[in-house]
């Protein structure tokens, strides 16, 4: 039996223009907004590994906490959050880059800084790191390493800034917005993250351009979804010893998957119950050491797309 508090699908008739990602599920309203629901689904090396509960609700918030947080740096797409899980924003032309900013060499994925450093890559995405770095170490100063953004579950394609400019995916004008913002948002959340006992490791950010041109944050910001979050009491020990950082991020889940297989290549194993609602105890906590405010769920509604269904009626 499904558990009624978890939100796998959030399929909703009555709303028009549905397009379902690896994570959300979005509708166009005629108007030009979008709504946004976030669902419990959990993503990793381009594929949905599982849901966990109260995952869509967690990030949507510590999303929002964010995005308050850093409205003074530049325009974001939210206008209205109906429901926990919920954004509704003004709809956007995502712009074909995904902003990653790094502040420390380190990663999983074939795309991470630290895959390819130990790989003996030196350059990559435009910028040339010195050798000798430790896993997990600390950069000199924080980088931006642009992917190409993969749509239609096509992977993310490493870039430099002279790609991007070369193929026309952004103009220098939109270039110099997007990396000015992105190394202000990174700065902001490493300095709010460190108050509360918090690194903030990495983290990507998604652009939009709106209907006169202006360029939108969109998405979600500093999430453990799209963010890499460490313990900062015991960074330097993990340091030192070569081992992980402790952490509260998706790596868990991707830690998790890596130790029975090779992800790219071989089938992902189910992942079992035990681990999923430990990732959900992993996702509260991020919540509450991010925010510095107490989880309660919303368990209102007989599901929770039974909940969403009365929050969002007035769009149908």
């Amino acid at each position: 039996m499904s558990n009624p508090r978890v939100l796998s699908d959030a399929y909703i008739p009555e709303l028009p223009n549905r397009y379902s990602g690896k994570v959300r599920e979005n509708y166009d309203l005629p108007d030009g907004r979008r709504i946004i629901i976030a669902t419990d689904r959990i993503s990793a090396f381009d594929v949905i590994l599982t849901s966990i509960p109260f995952k869509g609700e967690i990030l949507t918030q510590i999303a929002r906490y964010w995005f308050e947080e850093t409205a003074d740096i530049c325009p974001n797409h939210v206008l209205d959050y109906p429901d926990p899980n919920v954004v509704v924003g003004t709809r956007l032309e995502i712009l074909p880059v995904e902003i990653v900013v790094r502040g420390y060499l380190a990663g999983t994925t074939s795309t991470s800084i630290l895959t390819k450093y130990r790989n003996g890559e030196r350059t990559m995405y435009g910028t040339t790191l010195p050798d000798g770095l430790r896993a997990n170490e600390k950069l000199r100063e924080a980088i931006i390493t642009p992917t190409s953004k993969a749509f239609d579950g096509n992977h993310d394609e490493p870039l430099s800034e002279a790609e991007i400019l070369s193929q026309g995916l952004l103009t220098p004008e939109q270039w110099q917005t997007v990396s000015t913002y992105a190394l202000q948002l990174f700065a902001r959340g490493q300095w709010r993250a460190a108050e509360r006992g918090l690194i903030l490791a990495d983290t990507k950010y998604e652009f939009g351009v709106d209907k006169d041109g202006t360029i939108v944050l969109a998405d979600e910001i500093h999430t453990p979804d799209s963010s890499r979050y460490w313990i900062a009491a015991s960074y330097q020990q993990a340091l030192e010893s070569g081992a992980r950082p402790e952490s509260f991020d998706k790596d868990f889940i991707r830690s998790w998957v890596s130790a029975q297989c090779d992800p790219y290549k071989d089938p992902i194993p189910s992942i079992p119950d035990e681990i999923v609602e430990q990732a959900s105890r992993v996702y509260a906590r991020a919540y509450e050491a991010i925010t510095g405010r107490a989880f309660v769920p919303d368990l209102s509604g007989d599901t929770v797309l039974d909940r969403i269904r009365g929050n969002l009626k007035r769009y149908f």
